[in-house]
Formats: C-alpha cells, structure tokens, sequence
C-alpha cells in the first residue's frame, strides 16, 4: 500500500506549502471559508495515493468541443492534475485513447463497477426531434445514452451553456428539437456549469468541490453554483466607473474605446450575466472578453442566442434593474443620476430576491 497523497506529491517535487497553498486558493475561488480549504487540504493530503480515485464520464451530445477545449486550458487545477491524481476520467471521446467497441466497453464498464457513485458530465443539449436521430454515439440515440447513464450517477455536470439551457442548438427554429439535461432528468441532483464555453477553472472548481466534499455546491436559481454565477459581469466590471459616469464608447475604435469606456452602448451584455470571468478571466487569468474590448454576449444566460443583436444596446425592461440605451450618453450628469437609480432599484431587488435575466427585455 503507497503512502498518503500528499507524500507521493512530495515526490514530484510540490511542496507541503505549495499543496496547503492550492487548497485555499481553490477555497477562496469558490467562496468558502479558510476552515473549508483547511479541510480540503487534510482530507486530500490524508489520501492513500492507491486509494481508487472517483470515476467521471463524460457524455459529449449536440455540442462543438468547445467545453472540452476549455477544460484542458484550467491552470488551478489543471486537467492534467485532476485526471492523474484525483479522478478517474473513465470516458471522454476526445481525450481517451480507446476507440469504437474498446471505447463503449470503457463506457459500460465505468458505470458497472461504480454503480450510484460516478459524476456525470455532459457537454451539449440532447435533440428530441425525429425521435433523436439528429446525434447519435455508436447507433444510440443521446437520449437513450443519457437516461442510462443518469441512473447510475451519483450527480450530473451539464457542462456549458447547450447542456445547461440548450443554447445554440436550441435557438430558434430550433430544428433538433434541442433541449437541456435538466429537461429530461429529474431524479438526480444536476449543476449546471453555463459559458459558450464555460470558464476553465469554474469547470475544475465545480470538480473539485464535489471530489473533495462530496456534494454539489451552493445553487442559484438556475442551478449553477453562486460562488461563481452570484453577481453579473456588470456588477465585477473595472469599466463599471464610465458607465456610472455615463461615458460610452461609440464605436470599437473610438476615442472612448481606447480611454476603455463602458461598452454598454455597443451591446455589452454584462448588466443581466451572471458570471465571474471579470474577476476569474481567462488563460491562467491573462484577460477576459471585455478586457479585450468586446462587449459580453450572455453567453451564460438561458436563451442568450435570441435576446437580440449582439451589438444592439440593452432595452428598458421592466424588470428591477433599469438600464438605458442611447440616451443615456448626453453627459456626466445624466449617468450619475442613472447610477444612482441603478443601485436604489438594485438594492430593492435583492431585497426581494429578484433577478433581471435577459428574457426581462423588452423594446
């Protein structure tokens, strides 16, 4: 019998400092408290390096591989990390080595030998018309593949915005008859991980956190977890000033853009996503969309393909949180008063646990 993890670890070369400093950055990443990255750092650190690390299978249906792009570019924890030494990635089309019948057989053999207690992950939406013919892995229906896998799970991931809310396969006309994970299975507990592809390290972190405590995190409404999706993009944005000051760029090379103005006016969705990639970013925390320059597109809301132009401003809703569009770029004055009224109305909703979501809009 090898000795605990952390001595292994010790092995190659990371240090007790480094590994107690991984668990509380992944505490902190996740909002818990410094007592739960204490408690991660034990209860890892205690693991037997034999110990059989848990089983995840991951279903990939009507989706683009974007999701697994993502997962592979995670830096805390890395994929690398996760597969060799906390999970077992028992199936995954695009990383596994096994092909065709060796494949299926790793499939089956997963889900038989870790009966109710494997996560399953699944990235795309699951088509229903044409009775699921649209997508189809080794003659089976994703529909049929999912209600089997389901049964045995200890939870389920819908891994990005197609398995979470159907995203683009389900935009109007929606032709595949595309739906989410959470359309069909009702008997499991699911979180669901949006982002067109979703965030890196989000999608590690939801891992983590069920690996080591063994239960899904804190929800939203919408099933997805707070620590990540509690605030919007609007509410964490360094551009956040300008647009209290009523400063908006114009166009994507105007003066205001180069100053970083508000993008507010270009169609910055930001004011109704809930997601940290202002504060998490992307590429080991190099820069996110609006960093970039590039307006948020919602990406992690339900039905973010059809609420309008990518580039066409918000309309007034009549929802809690009041946004303006055009007319609200006359001057300093007139953004601090929109400021103003932005916060009070905002302060009464989470009073009143509303949300404004994109489906709120309305011209």
């Amino acid at each position: 019998m090898q000795g605990p993890l952390i001595e292994t670890l010790a092995r190659q070369g990371v240090s007790r400092r480094t590994f107690s400093k991984y668990c509380a950055t992944l505490a902190s990443m996740m909002a818990l408290s410094p007592v739960a990255g204490r408690a991660m750092a034990s209860a890892l650190a205690a693991t037997p390096a034999a110990t059989r690390r848990p089983s995840v299978i991951w279903l990939p249906f009507q989706e683009c591989t974007g999701c697994t792009e993502s997962i592979t570019r995670s830096h805390s924890p890395t994929i690398e990390g996760m597969i060799f030494d906390m999970v077992s990635l028992d199936y995954q089309e695009t990383l596994m080595a096994a092909a065709g019948f060796q494949a299926e057989e790793a499939l089956h053999t997963a889900m038989k030998e870790n009966q109710g207690k494997y996560l399953l992950i699944v990235d795309g939406s699951v088509p229903l018309a044409l009775e699921g013919a649209y997508s189809c892995i080794a003659g089976r229906t994703n529909l049929e593949l999912l209600k089997e896998a389901s049964r045995g799970a200890a939870a389920i991931v819908a891994m990005g915005s197609c398995a979470a809310f159907g995203g683009l396969p389900h935009a109007n006309p929606n032709p595949t008859g595309a739906v989410a994970v959470s359309d069909i299975i009702k008997d499991r507990p699911i979180v669901n991980v949006p982002g067109c592809p979703p965030i890196p390290v989000v999608m590690t972190g939801v891992l983590a956190h069920f690996i080591t405590f063994g239960s899904l995190p804190e929800l939203d409404a919408l099933g997805r977890p707070k620590a990540f999706y509690g605030e919007t993009i609007h509410d964490r944005c360094y551009r956040r000033p300008f647009y209290d000051q009523g400063k908006f760029a114009k166009t994507f090379d105007d003066e205001g853009a180069r100053n970083g103005w508000c993008l507010f006016e270009l169609g910055c969705k930001g004011p109704v996503t809930y997601n940290s990639c202002a504060t998490t970013k992307w590429n080991a925390g190099t820069s996110w969309p609006v960093e970039s320059g590039h307006g948020c597109l919602g990406c992690s809301e339900p039905d973010f393909w059809d609420a309008g132009g990518f580039y066409r401003a918000l309309s007034v809703p009549a929802g809690p949180l009041q946004m303006v569009g055009a007319a609200a770029a006359v001057g300093v004055a007139t953004g601090a008063a929109v400021s103003f009224l932005n916060r009070a109305k905002k302060r009464a909703a989470k009073a009143g646990h509303e949300t404004t979501t994109l489906a709120d809009l309305e011209k």
